[in-house]
């Protein structure tokens, strides 16, 4: 690959991974929409662990609470802050790595990667997020995430498989209807990536180990550092914005988006 191909693959996962507007929808719009070949699963791999490195590093007071948690919970122990964070973290990713296999399985996944499918869910569940971040009450923090609200926020996160939904946009959609705070829901949808990104990144990587020569593996390394740096800045970006702003701009957006792909998909 190009390293202008790689540039824009990384960029796009990198910026797109944790702003509210569909990932994976981008970077499937990138090769029908502009001609250039398929990254490969390599490459998919190689971006999902820039964006991890990335989000990681943003919220490592909070990774570490997750992995203290782990231990807690371990011990026996789950009356403790670190111990709910962990049990929550657990349960949230368990409904997408269970329907994600099953589509993984089926072919489904496949099947719904297509101009018309990104159309509607961008238009759709963008316009689901502006309902949700001007209907939903702003009185709950991150310490108030409960296994209920895990549960809740990890049915809508595995909503995101279908592509254009965005794994950012559905969870803070679901933790802005449950009471959470702009900021808050953000955090809690962020933290939510890290093993989400995990289980992806472990399946994917099964499928791929077997095939990947050292002029993948080079471009793979290249396009991660790329990804995990575009990650960062958005991110940062986001959260400081997030003090000021809704998530409007973000719905708009998709709204412009998703009604451009519907065209082109029905023309």
């Amino acid at each position: 690959m190009t390293l202008l191909h790689l540039f824009l693959v990384a960029v796009i996962q990198g910026v797109t991974e944790f702003l509210p507007i569909s990932s994976s929808g981008h970077l499937i719009l990138l090769p029908g929409l502009t001609g250039m070949e398929d990254q490969g699963q390599i490459i998919d791999v190689a971006v999902h662990v820039g964006t991890l490195g990335a989000v990681v590093l943003y919220f490592w007071r909070d990774v570490g609470t997750a992995l203290i948690g782990f231990g807690h919970l371990a011990a026996g122990r789950r009356d403790t802050g670190a111990a709910r964070l962990a049990l929550g973290l657990t349960i949230a990713t368990i409904p997408v790595v269970l329907l994600g296999l099953a589509l993984n399985l089926s072919g489904l996944d496949t099947a719904m990667r297509s101009v018309a499918v990104i159309g509607w869910t961008m238009l759709g569940f963008g316009l689901v997020l502006y309902w949700a971040d001007h209907k939903g009450a702003s009185r709950l923090a991150a310490a108030d995430w409960s296994v209920r609200h895990a549960l809740i926020m990890g049915l809508w996160q595995a909503v995101a498989l279908i592509p254009g939904t965005s794994r950012s946009g559905i969870t803070i959609t679901g933790a802005r209807l449950l009471g959470y705070d702009r900021s808050e829901a953000a955090r809690l949808s962020m933290l939510m990536s890290i093993p989400t990104i995990m289980a992806s990144g472990l399946l994917l990587g099964a499928e791929v180990i077997t095939t990947a020569d050292a002029a993948a593996a080079q471009d793979g390394a290249i396009a991660a550092v790329m990804a995990f740096f575009a990650a960062l800045a958005a991110l940062a970006i986001m959260m400081r914005l997030l003090r000021s702003v809704s998530y409007t701009p973000y719905v708009i957006y998709r709204v412009i988006l998703g009604v451009i792909l519907l065209v082109v998909a029905y023309s």
